[in-house]
């Protein structure tokens, strides 16, 4: 899944065009067009506190494989743990502040070759290349698999000082951001189907609700019924409704009470009991909090203005 992400910034500095951090970015064009290295050999040098930087037109690719840190990527921030991906595009504003014991390979490479060789091999690929982020990479899925043995091989490939170096770099990059591609994909079904775990609990919490609220039943028996903990049927309601599992509950209750107290001839005394309050005391308390109105005036002002109609 895609790391949780918020927009705090860090403190701004002056952001520097490099080729690699802590180098110079004068050098027109990037010589060997994919460079490899373990985050600790550049990290270390500056306390694992990596500036804001960002690269004319190089792309990076970091895997986390321990440690962990954060991350500071076009003002959003990153929460990283290991193992998960990241995905620096060319003049993306990026920093780091890494654990100490942070390990994992990160490549860096020309942005616009790789463009062209994925425009013409896998076209669905740029949208990948192009998008800054911070993906969780799972240990046993056969994605996950996959990508240390392309990290090595592309190291194999940027120490081999022959003909056809390049092509062979290039190309395993194409395979990499493929796997990135799965990953990204996985991450958003995964998404997805949270989305939709989600509304049918919800559903299914209204259901509950719409049968059992004149009962006023703790809200741990609805947490039961859904077979979740009170904490989860909480954030849920939180995040979807706006509210606590609590005021979800008493909303419900007001609203019946105020429809039968505008279009029922029942007593307040029967209204209440009806309800599930064995005191009209009780119950008039309650309407009032959470209405203002006493459940008398309430009624009295609703019928005058559905009179007035």
């Amino acid at each position: 899944m895609a790391f949780r992400a918020s927009t705090a910034k860090p403190a701004r500095r002056s952001v520097h065009n490099v080729a690699l951090y802590g180098e110079s970015g004068e050098q027109p064009a990037w010589a060997d067009l994919v460079h490899i290295e373990r985050i600790p050999e550049r990290s270390s040098l500056f306390d694992w506190e990596i500036d804001l930087h960002f690269h004319d037109a190089l792309i990076q690719v970091l895997y986390v494989t321990q440690g962990g840190g954060e991350a500071f990527i076009d003002e959003v921030r990153w929460s990283l743990a290991p193992p998960c991906l990241i995905v620096v595009p060319a003049r993306s504003v990026h920093g780091f502040s890494f654990h100490s014991d942070v390990d994992g390979p990160v490549i860096t490479a020309a942005q616009k070759p790789l463009e062209s060789l994925a425009a013409t091999a896998a076209p669905e690929l740029l949208a990948h290349i192009h998008r800054p982020v911070v993906l969780r990479v799972d240990p046993a899925s056969r994605h996950a698999q996959a990508l240390m043995p392309l990290f090595e091989a592309i190291d194999r490939e940027s120490q081999v000082h022959t003909a056809g170096r390049v092509a062979a770099g290039m190309s395993l990059l194409v395979a990499l951001f493929v796997q990135v591609a799965r990953i990204g994909e996985v991450a958003l079904s995964a998404a997805e189907s949270a989305r939709s775990r989600r509304a049918a609990q919800i559903e299914h919490f209204r259901a509950l609700l719409d049968a059992r609220f004149r009962l006023r039943e703790p809200t741990q028996r609805y947490a039961d019924e859904l077979g979740i903990t009170l904490g989860q049927l909480t954030r849920l309601c939180r995040d979807v409704l706006g509210m606590s599992t609590q005021d979800a509950v008493n909303a419900r209750v007001v609203h019946e009470a105020q429809r039968e107290l505008v279009y029922s001839s029942l007593s307040i005394k029967q209204v209440a009991a009806e309800l599930g309050f064995e005191d009209e005391a009780y119950f008039g308390r309650f309407f009032k909090k959470h209405t203002g109105h006493r459940p008398t005036e309430f009624r009295e002002m609703a019928r005058r203005q559905l009179a007035a109609r």
